[in-house]
């Protein structure tokens, strides 16, 4: 299996200006900030970093740390937009316990794909799984499909929900579910239901709303063939992506091999990253795989 590399490009109100020595300086509109990055195994660009605050990590690998300012940053959060036109959305960046500001900027590629697979299907339908903010499902939507937006944290869903009216896409047919991935999709196979495309970002360990237990390495296997009874030969797409495991990008996409061996289409698999404005570099981000069927 061909391995690809889906590289994310600045755009207007994102970029990474600089990486190195296990750290990263991003611009998220008006602000940077300094993130730890453990892939970034070179040296900088530039050795003097300017940023309005920096997430310094705890001591164990599993987590923790917090973000100290060096300059006044919106702790409410600031408007960000992605895409152009009628299809650009607008969405809330701020600066979280959990490290990141409220979106995933490599994605950026995967919505554009999944836009392109979507493009004439007549009134396509497509569900985001593990919705997280709901950026992906707005940039779906705003390419015309109805959605179905699920993620297991109340708040999670709030601000999605939020970010479509900031988008003023607060009309648009999607539907706001706050539920455990796996009983979700188990309950859509029992009701026959079908999708266009799906679209699956999980975090490597999680809680559901009444705390159901999510270990990636356990649990995905079966959720993915789950995902394959809601998706048929007029199907377009499934996109997986995989963040902060010790894991391949072959092994997951010899099993969505497995799983689609009974519908045409094509797998591919590869490693997501973005590029640096510093020298053009790209950082890895995390490995995918996916289902196609043009």
């Amino acid at each position: 299996m061909k391995l690809e590399t889906l590289i994310g490009e600045p755009w207007g109100d994102y970029g990474l200006v600089d990486s190195g020595n296990g750290r990263k300086l991003e611009r998220y509109g008006d602000y940077r900030f300094i993130r730890p990055e453990p892939q970034a195994l070179w040296a900088p660009a530039h050795a003097n970093w300017q940023a309005h605050g920096e997430f310094v990590p705890g001591s164990d690998e599993d987590g923790g740390g917090q973000w100290q300012y060096r300059r006044s940053t919106p702790r409410d959060g600031w408007p960000l937009s992605w895409g152009i036109g009628a299809e650009a959305v607008r969405f809330t960046a701020q600066t979280t316990p959990f490290r990141h500001l409220g979106f995933f900027p490599d994605m950026a590629p995967v919505w554009s794909w999944l836009r392109e697979r979507l493009s004439g299907v007549a009134e396509p339908e497509a569900l985001n799984l593990f919705g997280y903010t709901g950026v992906g499902t707005l940039a779906l939507s705003a390419h015309g499909a109805k959605m179905v937006h699920v993620d297991a944290s109340k708040k999670s869903v709030e601000a999605a929900r939020a970010n479509a009216k900031l988008s003023g896409m607060a009309d648009r047919p999607v539907r706001w579910i706050v539920d455990d991935a796996a009983k979700f999709v188990a309950r859509e196979v029992r009701r026959n239901r079908r999708y266009d495309a799906i679209l699956l970002d999980p975090p490597k360990y999680g809680r559901g709303p009444d705390g159901e237990i999510w270990r990636l390495e356990e649990h995905l296997p079966a959720l993915i063939a789950e995902c394959r009874h809601l998706l048929d030969g007029n199907s377009r797409a499934l996109f997986l992506t995989v963040y902060a495991v010790r894991m391949s990008a072959l092994a997951i996409g010899e099993m969505l091999r497995q799983a689609f061996a009974d519908l045409p289409g094509t797998i591919e698999c590869g490693e997501l990253g973005v590029r640096e404005e510093a020298r053009g570099l790209v950082l890895p981000t995390a490995i995918w795989a996916r289902w196609s069927n043009d």
